[in-house]
């Protein structure tokens, strides 16, 4: 008697659980949103977009367009520009990057951007937590299953595969000169952190991330990432600290403060 009276009480709340969930998410008006992000970010985009009740279309551009702020500026725009009106908000997977994000404009559907100079903010969790983990480490070079995945991290692969492009192209003593000009600026770094959201074939980009530390001579670190700053972004939860949002006929400044980025009415 006292199994059956536990099973049908576990029973029960498992149904009152359900029935809150359905009346939670049917207060809450479904949200047409249009995502147009870098692609170092499709994965956790796209995972925990499946899990929001709002609808998605995804826009995905090339990774590196941060290298030329200006190119960035212009992809963006366009793909902002090319939106239909039936669109609640536009979902900006960018941060400032290099001021690439600076000036883009809303036209007849608001923009939603996490306040952060870069991606990583987004598998920290926040901006803070962010900031505190650079300031005790400086010499940080993040690894992500994107930045994995899109182009060469500092590492043997990414020597082997230049070297022998130099090779070909100015022959070996000049190969050999070019690559020590590349590694110059590996100097500057001395740990690899891989940020892990857990999504993915973590132990894969994992292992690769610490044999890149072992062949460097850096440091490897490994850190819990928080994503709730994600399932905020893709839920429709924007507060004013961790997100702006650029309503129409205004555009993106950057503040070169705390809050990082603002926005600005068009003239």
């Amino acid at each position: 008697m006292l199994i059956h009276s536990t099973l049908w009480g576990k029973l029960e709340h498992k149904k009152n659980i359900k029935a809150f969930n359905n009346l939670f998410w049917s207060k809450m008006k479904i949200l047409n949103l249009k995502i147009v992000s870098c692609n170092v970010l499709w994965r956790e985009l796209c995972y925990y977009a499946s899990l929001s009740p709002n609808r998605f279309e995804f826009k995905y551009l090339p990774f590196g367009l941060h290298n030329d702020p200006k190119q960035l500026r212009v992809e963006v725009q366009r793909a902002i520009d090319d939106t239909p009106d039936t669109v609640d908000a536009i979902l900006l997977g960018y941060g400032l990057c290099s001021k690439g994000t600076e000036g883009l404009c809303a036209r007849k559907t608001r923009l939603v951007i996490t306040r952060g100079h870069d991606c990583i903010t987004c598998f920290m969790g926040s901006r803070t937590r962010y900031k505190e983990y650079f300031d005790a480490h400086p010499g940080t070079y993040w690894y992500t299953p994107g930045w994995i995945e899109n182009h060469l991290s500092p590492g043997k692969d990414r020597y082997e595969k230049i070297f022998e492009e130099y090779k070909k192209k100015y022959g070996e003593e000049n190969a050999q000169y070019l690559m020590e000009m590349e590694q110059d600026w590996f100097n500057k770094y001395s740990t690899a952190a891989y940020a892990d959201l857990e999504v993915g074939d973590a132990d894969y980009y994992k292992t690769y991330t610490r044999q890149c530390a072992e062949w460097l001579g850096w440091q490897y670190d490994e850190l819990k990432g928080d994503a709730a700053l994600l399932k905020r972004f893709v839920n429709g939860d924007w507060n004013s600290d961790e997100f702006l949002v650029v309503e129409p006929n205004h555009h993106i400044e950057a503040t070169n403060d705390d809050d990082i980025m603002r926005s600005v009415q068009n003239n």
